[in-house]
């Protein structure tokens, strides 16, 4: 597990901000792939896909045990938490992850490209998945499930995923 020891030594006291905003996304990420991988663990009958299953249970585990450490190093205000509907964020959340990503790997994909027709396609496809970006991010902000703007309530949605998703059991 890494220590914070050496980050007090030789650094501010503080995350920079944008450090601050790509743990909360990768917070964010693992823990909602970590509870998906928790609850659908037991169905999965090959032993090997099982196994790797496990492991990368595991491995998200560590990784956000050892992320979340980082919190503490955030900057931050004093702003009162306030609690989400877990059911609907979770699934918000999960929708917006896969329209971050999909965005990331289209833009990647055209970069890659060199058929005109393809390129077209991709770029239609990229297009439209940035708008259901937008479309799941303004849902989600709209009812205060992502608080874009005030980093504290941001961190502690993260910091109550994740704990949810380390404490939740499997089989």
């Amino acid at each position: 597990m890494v220590s914070l020891e050496s980050f007090s030594r030789n650094n501010p006291d503080h995350l920079a901000w944008h450090e601050t905003m790509e743990i909360h996304e990768l917070v964010a990420l693992q823990s909602i792939a970590l509870m998906k991988l928790k609850s659908s663990v037991d169905k999965i009958q090959d032993g090997m896909l099982r196994a790797l299953y496990l492991q990368t249970i595991k491995d998200l585990e560590m990784n956000i045990t050892e992320l979340i450490q980082f919190y503490s190093l955030a900057p931050r205000n004093d702003d009162e938490y306030d609690r989400r509907e877990l059911g609907t964020g979770f699934y918000a959340g999960d929708l917006l992850g896969f329209a971050k990503t999909a965005v990331r790997t289209y833009a990647a994909a055209i970069t890659e490209t060199a058929t005109p027709a393809l390129r077209e396609t991709l770029n239609k496809h990229l297009q439209k998945t940035i708008q259901t970006h937008g479309k799941v991010f303004n849902y989600m902000y709209g009812k205060g499930m992502y608080p874009a703007y005030n980093l504290e309530k941001l961190l502690q949605n993260d910091l109550q995923n994740a704990h949810k998703a380390l404490e939740m059991n499997y089989k």
